[in-house]
C-alpha cells in the first residue's frame, strides 16, 4: 500500500519487473517493448501469477487500470490511461468473488474484515492527497493510519502470518517540491501508521522495518532558538535578512533573477510555503547521496546494525518469514 500511485516506483517493486519504471499503463510502453511482449506495471499486478494473489492493495493510480474512454468517478474532465481494452478493476472483481474494490472514503469504511478476505482500494486518479490536503479530495481518503490498520484485519485471518508494505510515499513528493511543510506533515502520517498498526499486532511476534530509499538535499540550519518552531526563522544571514531552519541544496524555492528574497514578515510556517534553495531547479529538487538509516523492532531486528548493503533488508525478512524454507519445501 502506499499514498502514491499503486504503479509507482516502491509499490511496483513488489510485484513488477520491467525495463522502465514509467512504464505504468500500455500507453507508456515503447512499441519494440509491446513487439517483444513486454507487460505494463498495472497489467502485472492483476496477472500476479503466484499464490492466491495479494490480499491487500491500497494506493491511488486508478487511472492506469481504467480504459481510456473511462471517465474518472471524481474528475469529470479525466479518463482512464489504458488503451489495450482491459478495464483492469473489473477484471480484479470478476476474479475475487471474496474481494471488494473501493474508490472513496466511504466504500473504505465500509469493508468488513469479517466477510471479505481482500480488499483492491485505488482512491485517486494519481497520487493520494497530502496529508494535510486529504480534506479537499473529492470522493474521500483514508489516512495512511486507516489503511494499515485495515490491511492488519483484513491480514490477521491467516494463521501463517503475512507481509505488508506501506510507503508514505508523498513525503518524497513534497521534498521534490522543495514544500518542507508537507514533506513533515506526511511523514507525522506514517508515524502515526505505525504506532496505530503496533496497538493492533503481538509485537513479541512482528517485525517492525522503518527505512527510505534515498535522501534529499534537504537541510536543518542552526542556531534556532530553544522551541523555535521546526517551520521558523532560525536567525540572520550577513545579508541582513532572515533565514529559516530548513531549507535546500536544490530545488524551485530559489530565484533565478534576484538576490535571496527577504523573509521579514512573511509567514514561513504556511504550508504553502517553499524553503529558499540554493541552486534554482524550477521543476524540482533532487535527491541526494546520504545513507539513510534502517529502523527496526521485532524478531530478529538486532541483524541490523552497522552500516549495511540494502540488500540486506530483503535477507533479514526472507530469514524472519522463512519464506524461502517454506518455498524449497513445497517444491516450487
Amino acid at each position: 500500500m502506499s499514498t502514491a500511485r499503486i504503479t509507482h516506483a516502491t509499490p511496483a517493486a513488489t510485484y513488477a519487473k520491467v525495463a522502465g519504471r514509467d512504464w505504468e499503463a500500455d500507453k507508456d510502453l515503447p512499441e519494440d517493448a509491446k513487439a517483444g511482449g513486454c507487460k505494463d506495471i498495472a497489467a502485472q499486478l492483476i496477472d500476479w501469477p503466484a499464490g492466491d494473489e495479494f490480499e491487500v492493495i491500497f494506493g491511488g493510480g486508478r487511472g492506469y487500470f481504467m480504459l481510456a474512454d473511462q471517465q474518472d468517478p471524481e474528475d469529470e474532465t479525466a479518463t482512464g490511461a489504458r488503451t489495450d481494452g482491459r478495464d483492469l478493476v473489473a477484471e480484479w472483481t470478476a476474479k475475487h468473488s471474496d474481494g471488494v474494490y473501493v474508490r472513496n472514503q466511504e466504500g473504505f469504511d465500509a469493508i468488513d474484515p469479517a466477510n471479505v478476505n481482500r480488499a483492491f482500494g485505488l482512491f485517486n486518479r494519481s497520487h493520494m492527497q497530502y496529508s494535510v490536503d486529504r480534506e479537499k479530495d473529492a470522493g474521500g481518503e483514508p489516512s495512511l493510519a486507516e489503511m494499515a490498520v485495515k490491511a492488519v484485519d483484513l491480514l490477521a485471518k491467516n494463521e501463517n502470518g503475512f507481509v505488508l508494505m506501506v510507503e508514505g510515499g508523498r513525503v518524497d513528493h513534497a521534498h521534490h517540491a522543495g514544500n518542507a511543510a508537507r514533506a513533515l506533515t506526511d511523514m507525522i502520517a506514517v508515524n502515526e501508521a505505525i504506532k496505530a498498526v503496533s496497538e493492533k499486532v503481538n509485537l513479541e511476534e512482528t517485525l517492525f522495518i522503518l527505512t527510505a530509499d534515498h535522501s534529499h538535499v534537504f537541510s536543518i540550519a542552526g542556531y534556532p532558538v530553544r522551541g523555535n518552531p521546526i517551520l521558523g526563522i532560525a536567525g540572520t544571514g550577513d545579508d541582513g535578512k532572515p533565514y529559516t531552519t530548513l531549507g535546500y541544496m536544490n530545488g524551485p524555492g530559489a530565484r533565478l533573477d534576484e538576490p535571496r528574497a527577504d523573509l521579514t514578515g512573511v509567514d514561513t510556517t504556511d504550508v504553502d510555503f517553499l524553503q529558499q534553495a540554493l541552486v534554482p531547479l524550477g521543476e524540482s529538487e533532487t535527491h541526494a547521496g546520504d545513507d539513510v538509516v534502517i529502523m527496526a523492532q521485532g524478531p530478529w531486528a538486532h541483524l541490523f546494525h552497522g552500516v549495511v548493503e540494502q540488500n540486506l533488508i530483503y535477507h533479514v525478512m526472507d530469514h524472519a518469514t522463512g519464506m524461502s524454507e517454506r518455498i524449497t519445501a513445497a517444491g516450487q
